[in-house]
């Protein structure tokens, strides 16, 4: 088995395997490595909204960088399809960003006026324009801010497909193997050790989601990356209820996807690796989902999962190279934006390593060192 690779990635979800995809579409000689299955954590229990606009409130450095990932999505879902026969299921129905109350709807209101900057097909929907839209949902709601070019893809197709066209350009991917550490001389890496042996390679990055933190503070450098368990449900309406996917700032999100199912989500508890579903969690999830959506209520039930999704200190993901170690990389802390971000961060990644990056004004907010200070 060949164990010498230009670049080596731990972690084979979402992050890791886009940056895989864009290096050897380069012609790297890359390496996947992952401690159990290709995106079994928060990749594939994401319920894939690509909420550029809906989520983030204001301009800065995260903003525009979701931006850019958002418009990548029409031409890497041909892509993938190209290359593997995965169709991600992008969906470009719009989101619906609920206001509950009058004073609710005077900020989204606002939010509107400052969206519309970046996409001028916003719209402030009143009751009337939205009960016409969504017929389904309560009248009881004031109005929402209609975003037509937010969407959603299919999590697990998005991750896989991922994956796949990697290893269409070359890259190895070796599920259960964990990385135990990483081996460096004189400053700079050169490779890990793994559960199943030594793996060489002047290149490391460490795209663990959640997991990032542990592997960092092994190299010296503490990051703030910390777990958030996310509970989800789903069901499967017997016909369509909503067409658009809806989201309300009381965290909670309704995602119709294209077999039939509605991705309701999610909880968010923090610092806890523990990904048992609780009742308690999915009763609140059902009590905010049948208030805006009350046909819910009869609607046959599907499954129930959850994810731990990596959020940091300031909301922003650790994107950069080791401020100590020469070839070493982060790509994590993406939390609810994973799905999102994908395809900017990959390509800024692949950039970055193959030194084709030459303007780096974008990845300076995520810096490694923002917070902390080395502790060696």
């Amino acid at each position: 088995m060949e164990n010498s690779f230009d670049v080596i990635i731990i972690g084979g979800g979402i992050i890791g395997s886009s940056i895989a995809y864009q290096l050897s579409k380069m012609g790297r000689k890359v390496v996947i490595l992952e401690k159990d299955r290709l995106a079994c954590q928060a990749s594939s229990a994401a319920a894939g909204m690509l909420a550029a606009q809906a989520e983030i409130e204001q301009d800065g450095p995260l903003f525009q960088m979701a931006l850019k990932s958002r418009a990548m999505f029409p031409t890497l879902s041909s892509e993938l399809f190209e290359y593997t026969g995965i169709d991600i299921e992008l969906v470009n129905k719009g989101m619906l960003k609920i206001a509950e109350t009058e004073e609710i709807a005077s900020i989204v209101h606002k939010q509107v006026t400052f969206q519309r900057k970046w996409d001028p097909a916003i719209t402030w929907l009143d009751k009337k324009e939205l009960l016409e839209l969504e017929p389904s949902l309560s009248p009881s709601i004031s109005g929402a801010m209609f975003l037509p070019n937010d969407g959603h893809v299919q999590p697990a197709n998005l991750s896989r497909a991922y994956a796949q066209a990697a290893a269409y350009f070359g890259t190895e991917i070796r599920e259960y193997t964990e990385v135990v550490s990483i081996n460096y001389e004189n400053g700079q890496v050169k490779g890990v050790n793994t559960s199943h042996g030594v793996i060489h390679g002047e290149q490391v990055v460490v795209a663990t989601g959640a997991w990032a933190a542990k592997l960092m503070r092994e190299s010296g450098l503490e990051i703030n990356v910390y777990p958030v368990k996310g509970e989800c449900f789903s069901v499967r309406p017997e016909k369509p209820v909503i067409n658009t996917t809806i989201f309300s700032d009381k965290r909670c999100y309704l995602v119709p996807k294209r077999n039939g199912e509605i991705y309701i989500g999610a909880t968010m508890i923090e610092h806890t690796f523990d990904q048992t579903v609780t009742p308690r969690g999915i009763a609140s999830l059902i009590e905010r989902a049948t208030q805006l959506v009350p046909e819910l209520n009869e609607a046959p039930w599907e499954r129930v999962w959850s994810g731990i999704r990596p959020q940091t200190g300031d909301g922003m993901p650790y994107i950069g190279e080791h401020p100590s170690w020469k070839g070493l990389y982060v790509a994590a802390g993406h939390f609810r934006n994973g799905i999102l971000l994908g395809p900017i961060t990959g390509k800024l990644v692949a950039d970055l390593l193959a030194e084709r990056l030459l303007d780096r004004t974008l990845l300076s907010a995520f810096h490694l060192e923002r917070h902390e200070e080395t502790v060696v």
